[in-house]
């Protein structure tokens, strides 16, 4: 008996992960591209910036967000198990399914939601370090683009 219990959670836990974190890769593979977004890009370049932080430190925060999403999610789990044991020693076995069955839920969305904000941050990251590892091999996008056009 405790070995379904187990499985079933396991299998709840996984299922639910796997479905919230779905839509946050898919958005994060596929920005949407428009024209006024780039337009009001080329105009916010004149003014001063904001730096934006490097691929390494975005890397770093997804895997942070990653590790708060999975302690929240334990922290959840113990609750959920801590309150179905008390309530199967005093003898309330229908009390117990509902903590246990709360506890794996806020703990499958928990985990879910940090995994997806960590996945999405760590995409954003490696999608910057590739781009400067391109910009570095094929020597695109240098400031002096313009110099070398007026030259020739």
């Amino acid at each position: 008996m405790k070995t379904n219990v187990k499985f079933a959670l396991v299998v709840i836990v996984s299922t639910s992960t796997l479905c919230l974190s779905l839509p946050t890769l898919a958005r994060a593979a596929n920005p949407p591209q428009d024209q006024e977004r780039a337009q009001a890009q080329s105009v916010q370049k004149d003014q001063k910036q904001k730096a934006e932080p490097g691929p390494g430190k975005e890397v770093g925060r997804g895997g942070a967000d990653i590790g708060k999403g999975a302690g929240k999610g334990a922290e959840s789990l113990g609750k959920g198990t801590a309150g179905a044991a008390g309530n199967l020693a005093t003898l309330h076995p229908g009390h117990a399914a509902v903590d246990l069955g709360k506890g794996a839920g806020e703990a499958g969305k928990d985990i879910g939601v940090g995994t997806g904000k960590g996945a999405a941050k760590i995409g954003k990251g490696s999608a910057k370090g590739v781009g400067k590892l391109g910009k570095k091999i094929f020597g695109r996008g240098g400031k002096d683009k313009k110099s070398s056009d007026v030259e020739n």
